[in-house]
């Protein structure tokens, strides 16, 4: 079929030929008279498949030329194409959408004034650098419409991997209490012990604080200094037995771990929400999240704690998301800044 380059589109006239693309494909948008309007990347897409030649002053436009002006016309054009080719290939219908969205995808077998869209898609590269806690905006405003934001990342060598992307709300089934009385904790460097077996006891099982080693309980930095602030324990020198007040707890840890505040924010709200929170570090996150007993049941998250406005790089991001899904586990990412949000990335195959 033919169509003419005008005004920064393609414009088939033929009624026959407009009725094939509507109703096989969904391409471009109706006009009065019978015509059908594409767009560059619709254009471009029909062409390079050999169904669409487009001509322009005259002559037939070559598809060299057809590809310029589309690249001339529509702002990341090669990233965005190669998403909307990949989309459609696999049978889906992709349609082209405002900010902050790059397309609209129906179901397979659905399209606009069928069914409502199953994706609001975003296209990137691998080389851009991505905001998260801008992304769990954007998933909030999309679940908002009841669609999924599916981001599609494009790799150098020009595939196509997609994320689901969606705002999480971790919770868990442990009671977010602390255990009472000035428990005798000693610290011991990078961690503290508690050498009663009766009081280790007590405390592992009152939250499921630390690890029992023996018949002692090893416990982290972090829960050290949230159990403090809580007045549960006597943190007390290993060496001298003098007292260990919270803020020198703190002191000590921030030199240890720059990020220790951030990842304190995190394992609060975590503990608040009733979540069993352990160290990530054998994944490579900051935790692991267990809804209930962690002896009784798998951890059901991987957290990571960054700073909100920090800009990350997608192979981190899908370092992190394929780690979790081969150990499968649901990756969160906890965007800290006046307020604290989860943000849970899901790779899939569309």
């Amino acid at each position: 079929m033919t169509g003419s380059f005008r005004d920064g589109k393609v414009v088939v006239a033929d009624a026959g030929e407009a009725s094939t693309l509507l109703n096989r494909g969904c391409f471009g948008e109706p006009l009065s008279g019978g015509g059908v309007t594409l767009t560059p990347l619709e254009a471009v897409y029909l062409a390079e498949a050999g169904r669409l030649e487009v001509r322009a002053e005259g002559s037939a436009l070559p598809l060299t030329e057809l590809y310029r002006r589309a690249t001339h016309l529509v702002p990341g054009f090669e990233v965005r194409y190669l998403v909307y080719r990949d989309l459609r290939q696999r049978g889906y219908i992709a349609k082209e959408a405002g900010p902050p969205l790059d397309f609209r995808v129906f179901p397979r077998g659905g399209g606009p004034k069928q069914t409502p869209a199953k994706y609001g898609v975003l296209a990137m590269s691998e080389a851009w650098v991505l905001d998260l806690h801008a992304l769990e905006a954007r998933a909030r405003q999309i679940a908002g419409g009841r669609k999924s934001l599916l981001v599609a990342v494009v790799d150098e060598e020009s595939d196509v991997t997609y994320y689901v992307v969606r705002p999480a709300v971790p919770k868990g089934r442990q009671a977010p209490a602390v255990p009472m009385g000035g428990i005798p904790v000693h610290l011991l460097g990078d961690r503290a012990t508690v050498l009663d077996p009766d009081a280790a006891a007590k405390l592992h099982a009152d939250g499921f604080y630390g690890k029992i080693v023996g018949r002692r309980l090893q416990l982290s930095l972090l829960e050290i200094a949230y159990l403090l602030n809580a007045g549960a324990i006597d943190l007390r020198r290993a060496d001298t037995n003098r007292p260990v007040t919270l803020a020198a707890v703190l002191r000590q840890a921030r030199k240890l771990q720059p990020d220790f505040d951030l990842r304190l924010r995190v394992y609060e709200d975590l503990k608040g929400r009733g979540v069993v929170v352990k160290t990530g570090f054998k994944y490579g996150s900051h935790f692991r999240a267990y809804e209930g007993d962690p002896d009784r049941v798998h951890a059901k998250y991987l957290v990571h704690a960054i700073p909100a406005g920090r800009r990350e790089m997608w192979p981190e991001v899908s370092r992190a998301v394929r780690l979790a899904h081969g150990v499968k586990k649901d990756i969160l990412f906890a965007s800290v800044g006046d307020d604290l949000r989860y943000l849970r990335l899901e790779w899939i195959r569309p």
